[in-house]
């Protein structure tokens, strides 16, 4: 690796880096696009260790965004912070009403200690976010800093 310098006028160095990743998404509606999109994250961020089912924990999700992009980075971003917060990870995502901008869901999570984290997810951004319909049903792509 090349070492670099520093300029004796300024005191710092610029590190290129890459910190995200990012996921084209497919659903056949809304509810399906919203629940893929929460599984992807959940499957990017860590997997299951040993066979041993966790007790099961039920958490109802409600929202209300001013957008559709708006409501899909939220609802992505309120389970990253549940997750943290309740060290839970979530497998299950019953999306019981959906529309542009209210969401009701029902996610179904496990203790972490289950789990193995392979890559830390920080939270859904708007960077380049794409959300679409077209004949086939709803696409999306969303970009996660980690």
């Amino acid at each position: 690796m090349a070492h670099h310098k520093f300029s004796p006028l300024k005191n710092y160095e610029i590190i290129e880096h890459t910190a995200d990743i990012g996921i084209k998404v497919k659903g056949v509606d809304l509810k399906e696009l919203f629940r893929n999109a929460a599984v992807a994250m959940f499957d990017i961020s860590s997997e299951k260790i040993g066979a041993q089912a966790g007790k099961e924990i039920k958490i109802e999700i409600k929202q209300e965004s001013g957008s559709l992009e708006e409501l899909f980075v939220n609802w992505l971003n309120e389970l990253l912070s549940l997750s943290a917060a309740k060290e839970l990870i979530f497998s299950g995502f019953q999306i019981n009403t959906i529309n542009k901008n209210t969401l009701q869901a029902e996610v179904t999570g496990e203790d972490t200690a289950n789990y193995k984290v392979n890559t830390e997810i920080k939270a859904a951004t708007y960077h380049q976010l794409i959300i679409g319909q077209d004949k086939t049903g709803w696409h999306a792509e969303v970009i996660f800093d980690v």
